[in-house]
């Protein structure tokens, strides 16, 4: 599926410097600290053993083609953050990770437990060089701002992207909960579950119109046995589609009023007026097969 883009909502990387307070020498001692990390492969060889510790690495890392390619990204990954340039090809770079761990379906947790892993292989590096006590501290302080920032960056993504996924999901559903469909002859039904939202009465509103005008229809059903919740806002937008359906010749019935809905509308004095309602969808049909002139007969 295709993201949309929320660069104009995010952080630039001047911004994010800022927030995480990372500043000229705290980049200049990362940079620094390339020359202890001479042996990269190393510590991603440290990291792969404890990785294999957990259950997630053989959902993720099947073959070895795959865990060799996971190597060499994640190796241009740290290289790229010991060189501690923080730019916007930078943050775009990261985004990229965010969303490819996004579409992977890779945990946060599991990616929260690899970033600190690394940071605690590094932390080991610094502690065992020859640098003084007071730098290594500032080191380590630095390295773990960074790491912080990147992790940031990574989640950011990933989370706009879930909850991207999670909205298209639900559109869906909505969108194949509220087929308007022409049961009969002069009479359309649509029964609705969920929620209804204002953006979801337009819908219905426009696709219950535009078949009221594509099949001349007389009558309309609303069954809302599948709503959960019906307040203020919920029997407003009812009373306008159905308002709207009568301006077009069709009258509509609201079927599936549970008692429980019924006493929320009378207790927030909602005034229903001449709308039609129904206990149960078979009654709302018996009645509008009755208008139209249709008899239903039990067969023997």
């Amino acid at each position: 599926m295709e993201y949309e883009d929320y660069s104009d909502e995010r952080m630039s990387a001047e911004e994010f410097l800022k927030t995480y307070r990372i500043s000229e020498e705290d980049r200049s001692r990362i940079k620094r600290l390339s020359s202890l990390v001479a042996d990269i492969d190393s510590l991603i060889r440290s990291w792969y053993e404890w990785l294999r510790t957990l259950p997630e690495y053989e959902q993720f890392l099947s073959n070895t083609e795959t865990v060799e390619r996971v190597k060499s990204l994640q190796k241009a990954y740290w290289l790229e953050f010991l060189e501690a340039e923080i730019d916007e090809a930078f943050l775009s770079r990261r985004r990229r990770v965010g969303q490819t761990h996004a579409t992977i379906g890779l945990p946060l947790n599991t990616y929260f437990a690899g970033m600190n892993m690394f940071l605690e292989l590094l932390v080991g590096l610094i502690k065992q060089s020859a640098l003084s006590e007071k730098e290594k501290a500032s080191t380590i302080e630095s390295v773990s701002k960074l790491l912080h920032l990147d992790t940031a960056i990574v989640v950011e993504t990933y989370n706009q992207l879930i909850e991207e996924t999670l909205t298209a999901q639900t559109r869906s559903l909505l969108e194949m909960s509220t087929p308007v469909t022409q049961i009969w002859e002069g009479i359309l039904l649509l029964p609705i579950v969920g929620i209804i939202d204002s953006k979801r009465a337009r819908d219905i509103m426009d696709g219950a119109l535009a078949k009221i005008s594509e099949t001349q229809s007389q009558i309309f059903i609303m069954d809302i046995s599948g709503v959960g919740v019906v307040d203020t806002a919920v029997a407003n937008h009812l009373i306008k589609i159905t308002r709207a359906t009568r301006l077009m010749g069709c009258e509509t019935t609201i079927s599936g009023l549970s008692p429980a809905i019924a006493q929320t509308m009378v207790d927030l004095g909602i005034d229903v007026g001449s709308i039609k309602t129904t206990a149960t969808m078979k009654d709302a049909l018996s009645d509008a097969f009755e208008r139209v002139g249709m008899e239903i007969v039990k067969g023997r």
